[in-house]
């Protein structure tokens, strides 16, 4: 087997909030949208997909169960950004030689970011 891309879908009840939190929080690049998913671009080899449960077969897990981890340039500085915005992520702590905080999305998921 030879993975070409990996593609994370969440599944949402809050669709145009948590897209607006990727897009425009998060400012991650689409690369695919129609009027019931949004495929936005991690890196060359990774997507994060938000689905509207209206429109699909599996239903929310409100954020039950789901962190993605998410490795950054520098945590501070997001998380500073966020703040900023007026997002309140966990403070940042030290763990496995990494510095990491928290923030959950509009629908619940938890994003870890680490540097």
């Amino acid at each position: 087997m030879n993975i070409i891309t990996s593609n994370t879908i969440l599944y949402c009840k809050k669709w145009d909030e948590t897209v607006a939190f990727y897009r425009n929080i998060l400012k991650l690049d689409v690369h695919f949208s129609n009027e019931w998913l949004v495929e936005f671009i991690l890196n060359n080899q990774a997507r994060l997909s938000v689905a509207n449960q209206e429109r699909t077969s599996i239903k929310s897990s409100s954020g039950r169960g789901v962190t993605v981890c998410l490795q950054i340039d520098d945590a501070e500085i997001m998380h500073k950004y966020l703040q900023e915005l007026g997002i309140h992520p966990t403070p940042i702590k030290a763990l496995w030689e990494s510095r990491v905080f928290y923030v959950l999305d509009p629908e619940g998921n938890r994003l870890e970011f680490w540097s």
